[in-house]
């Protein structure tokens, strides 16, 4: 089934978009949320509470890019159980990795202002990548989006480990000057 006829399905309020969306797509929040987890069950729960957000977003909530909205939804959920897992302890895994590779240019003050300021944030990061050259962006959102380790984004497109690292770090550096001259940093 067609995305446009899925959410057309939430729009009427008919259970079979949830169906339909668990049928299509359910592999691939499943891998989403298993990247970031490291865990099936947890990833399942996230799965299951991203179709339930999904639900009550569409309407009014038209999405353009259906995939991404539930790549955005599932992500976010698995990120934030990941924060709750790991609030005692820091953890391992290619989720706690990643954000830490990335707190090094966007990390900021924790305070109100800079959650008034966090959607400005996220449209000039998405610009930013939008901007890159095909291959570099791609290569950022399956680290940073997709958390993805290194060693799989090298293999997938037969360069070392090393150069995806060089890639990735030349990225971040241009994402935090890029930052710091929209004054978001």
């Amino acid at each position: 089934m067609e995305d446009d006829q899925i959410i057309e399905l939430y729009f009427q309020r008919k259970q079979q978009g949830l169906a339909e969306t668990q049928q299509k797509y359910g592999k691939y929040l499943q891998t989403i949320t298993y990247r970031i987890l490291g865990s099936n069950e947890d990833a399942e729960e996230c799965v299951n509470d991203t179709l339930h957000q999904v639900w009550n977003r569409i309407p009014p909530e038209r999405p353009s890019v259906f995939r991404m909205f539930l790549a955005k939804f599932a992500r976010n959920c698995a990120i934030n159980r990941y924060r709750a897992l790991h609030a005692a302890k820091r953890g391992g895994g290619e989720a706690s990795v990643a954000l830490e590779e990335l707190e090094e240019c966007i990390a900021g003050k924790s305070d109100p202002e800079q959650s008034a300021l966090s959607e400005e944030l996220s449209s000039s990061i998405r610009g930013f990548v939008r901007a890159l050259p095909a291959k570099e962006g791609d290569i950022f959102l399956r680290r940073y989006f997709f958390t993805e380790n290194v060693k799989e984004i090298a293999e997938k497109y037969g360069i070392s480990p090393n150069n995806v690292s060089v890639v990735l770090n030349r990225t971040r550096k241009k994402l935090r000057e890029h930052l710091l001259r929209e004054n978001l940093l």
